[in-house]
């Protein structure tokens, strides 16, 4: 099947009970077992360990990054925390994109290293440079492509190549891509990690978090893990966000294009300093864009001339697009990073890797693009 058609059908089958053709929500905490010998016959005995509901959207992301199968968590963060918790021990290392969320580079330095794990934030843009970051004790590879905030891409099959060679697994989080515009597992990666609460739930709804694994043994840590910790996604999460990816495709469609056509106002418009975004031939790693996704996404970053005050003051007045946290939704959103989404990430850190202080980051939304560009363009003109 084609990806629109999986999207909407992969995974679901109509409820056996009343034909109900939407997956119903399962809001029940244990499973009535029929006898002690068939224990688990049905599947389920508690729902901290598994949930039909959510079994169900499991599935449909394991259809769509086309991987062995998924275990979905909380939230995003509880993606990334389990992928940590999976792989390593006091004593190991791990290495990261140097420009990652927020929260990962909070969770690393300020969680992990106080129980002895070792993280190097490396610019995995050249694939080189984790080869030289690996050591003996390198037991995780972690990259975020396009990164947020500044859109710096990986080359995801050349880290890959790298990390089997070593025998360590390589996590990519693929939130602003998806499997609609990049299939990572099928570019070599071991695991794809989402936040669902952007793209695949798409409405601002919920939150949520799913890791995608290449094979049955890396999904078997990770759900031992779920279990262990009880970091699981609700069923009501699981049923919205079941809703939410059958308008995948249109959506990111949509939002691409909008997105290009923003990047393109902006990068003319005689008060803007800086635009990026990987669909303008500008972006320093256009090509490995168009060859290792489908599609640009619709994430921009942008600075003003006038630096930080400027840019403030266009967040502060701009109308349309709302000043939110947030990503992926069908709402245009407008952020500040270092004062929002990668506040806990040290000031000389943000520097060093390009998280400028007046950096804009846009979240294109479904909005006419016209509309959003006026917008933005009124708000300019104020600056």
């Amino acid at each position: 099947m084609g990806f629109s058609t999986k999207q909407i059908h992969a995974g679901v089958v109509p409820d056996p009970v009343t034909g109900s053709i939407l997956t119903p929500i399962y809001q029940t905490t244990t499973y009535v077992q029929e006898s002690v010998d068939t224990y688990l016959a049905k599947g389920y005995s508690y729902s901290r360990s598994a949930n039909p509901t959510v079994r169900v959207l499991e599935n449909k992301l394991t259809a769509l990054e086309e991987g062995h199968d998924t275990t979905c968590f909380g939230t995003g963060m509880a993606a990334i925390n389990a992928v940590f918790m999976a792989f390593l021990n006091a004593g190991d290392h791990a290495i990261i994109s140097d420009v990652v969320y927020g929260g990962t580079y909070r969770l690393a330095t300020k969680i992990y290293k106080r129980f002895g794990v070792e993280f190097s934030f490396v610019d995995t843009a050249d694939a080189g440079n984790v080869e030289a970051a690996i050591r003996p004790n390198t037991k995780l590879i972690l990259t975020e492509t396009p990164a947020n905030p500044t859109l710096k891409l990986t080359d995801v099959a050349a880290v890959s190549k790298i990390a089997r060679a070593h025998g360590i697994p390589h996590a990519v989080d693929n939130t602003f891509l998806t499997p609609y515009f990049q299939k990572v597992l099928a570019l070599g990666a071991d695991l794809s990690v989402h936040s669902t609460t952007k793209y695949f739930d798409g409405h601002n709804a919920t939150v949520g978090g799913a890791v995608v694994a290449a094979t049955q043994e890396l999904d078997d840590k990770l759900r031992f893990v779920l279990n262990a910790t009880g970091t699981i996604m609700s069923p009501q999460v699981a049923f919205l966000t079941l809703q939410g990816v059958k308008t995948l495709s249109v959506r990111m469609d949509r939002q691409s294009a909008n997105a290009m056509q923003i990047a393109e106002f902006l990068g003319k418009h005689s008060k803007v300093q800086t635009v990026c975004y990987p669909g303008l031939a500008s972006h320093p790693q256009h090509a490995l864009a168009k060859r290792q996704a489908s599609g640009f996404g619709a994430m921009i970053w942008f600075e003003v001339k006038g630096g930080l005050k400027a840019g403030k003051q266009l967040m502060d007045t701009i109308e349309l697009w709302s000043l939110a946290e947030n990503l992926g939704s069908l709402e245009s959103l407008i952020t500040h990073p270092v004062t929002m989404t990668h506040a806990d990430v040290e000031e000389a850190e943000r520097k060093r890797v390009g998280i400028t202080d007046g950096l804009v980051r846009l979240s294109v939304g479904l909005e006419d693009a016209e509309d959003l560009i006026a917008a933005l363009d009124k708000a300019l003109a104020q600056v």
